[in-house]
């Protein structure tokens, strides 16, 4: 079976509720993106907000408050907001990786294998039924002596000595206490929480979930979005086969990928459609295929999205390709186009709309940089 990119990425469109903006609210846009990044909270409110049709910023706040959402580091150890079955089981293949047994893990953080096993095991005591502050967590912690020589690597606000902690469920981000960050146990904060599941129990779920919106695609773009190659490639390959007929290959102008196979007829028969779209920072649009991906994003142009200390720049999309960044400046919403090309204003300003009611701020007018 063969399509265009047109094709896949009217499809893409669709599918992750940017075309018709249609999502029914914030649970049911995570759950069809697989999660949205939520290290930056304003950027995970604006990607749910434009998936709706009146959608403002407080949704995923007020899911996360009800425990429709969890938040924690899941996919490429940043911080997430996921239903709590994706949730479950992405931190068990972010967990099989193993990353914190590695010699070099040691080295840079100081946590050997034994003490992150501890520390799971400390954590589950102290988080039980509690909501805490990260200095009361971090307190409690180093209270044990063999925790004191960690003290500054757990207060620190990457998280990295925190994040094995959360892929095994010991514990995820709680309610925002003001500006501080809270941390509470999965098990105590989400409503039936079943824990953490088998690795290959979980993949063919959070495989389907990740093809169900961002399909075509090979298993190492699927890896390179969970755990940035970290899973060993015949594990990989072996989760693949075992989808058997869940999935269907299918050729994309000469590159390979899978698709669910219940959504194979509606790819090959979606039609591409002109469209202008804006999207926020930190976009899972991107963020699911990788802005590698040459066929959403030119290479020479990967800089303007994907910028230093790991941001990612808000999109525009011209019949689902990035084709441009944008910026917010007082009442002005700031167009950069690639290769100087010309904006569509009349569709631009259109979009402005969205992006003002999505932000939770006056009218916006489009300036062109």
């Amino acid at each position: 079976m063969r399509v265009s990119w047109d094709q896949v990425f009217a499809w893409r469109m669709n599918r992750q509720f940017i075309d018709a903006r249609d999502g029914a609210d914030a649970v049911a846009v995570v759950g069809r993106l697989a999660g949205v990044q939520a290290q930056v909270t304003s950027a995970a409110e604006t990607a749910v907000a434009l998936r709706t049709a009146k959608g403002k910023p407080g949704a995923v706040v007020k899911a996360l408050g009800d425990g429709k959402l969890v938040k924690t580091w899941a996919m490429r150890g940043t911080l997430h907001a996921l239903t709590p079955d994706i949730a479950a089981g992405a931190l068990s293949l972010m967990g099989s990786a193993r990353t914190w047994e590695k010699p070099s893990w040691t080295k840079v953080y100081g946590a050997t294998p034994q003490d992150v096993a501890a520390l799971v095991d400390a954590v589950g005591e102290i988080l039980d039924g509690a909501i805490l502050s990260r200095d009361e967590l971090v307190s409690a912690i180093v209270a044990e002596p063999r925790f004191h020589p960690l003290g500054e690597q757990l207060r620190s606000g990457w998280g990295s000595v925190l994040k094995p902690l959360a892929w095994q469920g010991a514990l995820c981000h709680g309610p925002a206490d003001g500006n501080s960050i809270t941390f509470a146990s999965p098990a105590h904060l989400i409503p039936g929480w079943k824990g953490i599941p088998d690795p290959d129990a979980a993949a063919p779920e959070v495989i389907a979930a990740y093809l169900g919106a961002y399909g075509p695609a090979a298993p190492e773009t699927f890896d390179a979005w969970l755990s940035r190659g970290n899973i060993k490639k015949p594990v990989l390959r072996r989760w693949f086969a075992e989808m058997g007929d869940r999935i269907t290959e299918i050729e994309v102008e000469g590159r390979k990928g899978y698709i669910l196979t219940e959504h194979a007829e509606a790819l090959a028969t979606t039609e591409p459609a002109h469209s202008v779209r804006l999207l926020g920072a930190f976009d899972q649009y991107v963020l699911g295929p990788g802005t590698a991906d040459t066929a959403l994003l030119s290479a020479e142009h990967r800089a303007k999205v994907s910028r230093t200390a790991g941001w990612i720049s808000p999109l525009v999309l011209i019949d689902g390709r990035i084709t441009g960044t944008w910026e917010t400046s007082g009442t002005d919403l700031i167009v950069s186009m690639f290769d100087d090309a010309p904006a569509p204003v009349s569709e631009l300003s259109a979009e402005a709309e969205g992006i003002a009611r999505a932000l939770g701020v006056a009218d916006l007018a489009i300036s062109v940089k």
